[in-house]
């Protein structure tokens, strides 16, 4: 397959957040299922039938904790990495023949008392094929916590797959985490040709940190950057239009091919050229920055300078610690103070 067309979908989050319990909470994210099913099909009629690939946005169907404990968050809110949830989005991506790609939190029984933000990519079969955990999040674990225990249960290949498949090589980069090059560096580097970016963020007609930042990892990497935000967020007690706008696709070169308006909307579709993008890493010159790549120049220093620890949710055990809300502004508040005292920052 050269070409296809992709979307990123701009759908309504609708928080569990006032949802009094585990029943009602699902019972909500069941019926976001739902909607969303329609609206895809929808799209995918009006769109045509070369649409192959949808990317929905960050926590789509819970919205983000707000002051919940991670116990509590974790019963209400976290899906299981079998659950129904994933049948149903897996009978949304079989019957519309689409790689249907999201954001949830999710629980790994490999990691109780803790969850995962994982970004995901269903195929057409309606099987998940790729899992990527956020990496780097403020007030939620990451795999870099239990780092230890991770690795030795996933391996490097876990904590940053590519899914090779019939419309290319496809990885996944987390909301904010487009504002980390080495994310997108790594991903990049295992042969990721297609970056699914899951976001909810403020749309703004002024350039943001995360827009300039799509434009950049898709051009330091030759990469696609398909990126969908929310259409709107309700439940949490903010604004409806506090995250909403700008979903776009960024080609190989740093072009925007589409981009969206507020409000909930599939108006953010482009075509997707794998032919040409092959074309242009495969092509000498100044302008191939993954050829030109020197990276025996940065493994000393990296390996040499820590900011933030790894294994922070790891006792001296190997145990885990289900960390409080206060773990995470704990740890940040140490990394900048031994960083002022080393007189690095």
């Amino acid at each position: 397959m050269e070409a296809y067309y992709a979307l990123a979908f701009q759908a309504l989050c609708e928080g569990v957040n006032a949802c009094p319990d585990r029943p009602s909470a699902r019972k909500l994210m069941m019926a976001s299922i739902d909607r969303l099913g329609g609206q895809i099909r929808a799209a995918k009629m009006f769109i045509g039938p070369d649409l192959r690939l949808v990317v929905l946005p960050e926590y789509f169907l819970t919205a983000y904790p707000q002051g919940e404990t991670i116990a509590t968050w974790a019963d209400k809110a976290c899906i299981e990495m079998d659950g129904p949830e994933y049948e149903a989005l897996g009978r949304i991506a079989s019957d519309n023949d689409i790689f249907l790609s999201g954001n949830a939190y999710e629980l790994d029984p490999h990691f109780p008392g803790l969850y995962f933000q994982t970004s995901f990519i269903i195929a057409p079969s309606g099987k998940v094929i790729l899992r990527y955990r956020r990496l780097n999040s403020m007030f939620a674990p990451t795999p870099h916590d239990v780092w230890d225990r991770y690795l030795n249960r996933y391996g490097l290949e876990g904590v940053f797959p590519v899914a090779d498949t019939e419309i290319g090589k496809l990885a996944a980069i987390a909301s904010e985490e487009i504002l980390y090059p080495e994310i997108a560096r790594c991903l990049a580097l295992r042969g990721a040709e297609i970056f699914l970016h899951s976001s909810s963020e403020i749309g703004s007609p002024a350039p943001t940190p995360k827009s300039v930042a799509k434009t950049a990892r898709a051009i330091e990497n030759m990469a696609y950057v398909v990126s969908a935000n929310s259409g709107g967020i309700t439940g949490t007690g903010l604004p409806k239009g506090a995250t909403d706008g700008n979903s776009k696709i960024v080609d190989y070169k740093g072009l925007t091919l589409c981009e969206s308006n507020p409000g909930e909307t599939m108006t953010a579709f482009a075509e997707i050229d794998l032919a040409a993008l092959r074309r242009h890493r495969r092509r000498p010159g100044m302008g191939n920055y993954l050829a030109r790549q020197r990276l025996e120049l940065f493994v000393d220093l990296f390996a040499q300078t820590q900011v933030h620890p790894a294994n922070t949710m790891l006792d001296d055990k190997g145990d885990i610690i289900a960390p409080d809300r206060e773990h995470f502004l704990r740890i940040q508040k140490e990394i900048i103070a031994r960083r002022a005292r080393e007189g690095k920052i």
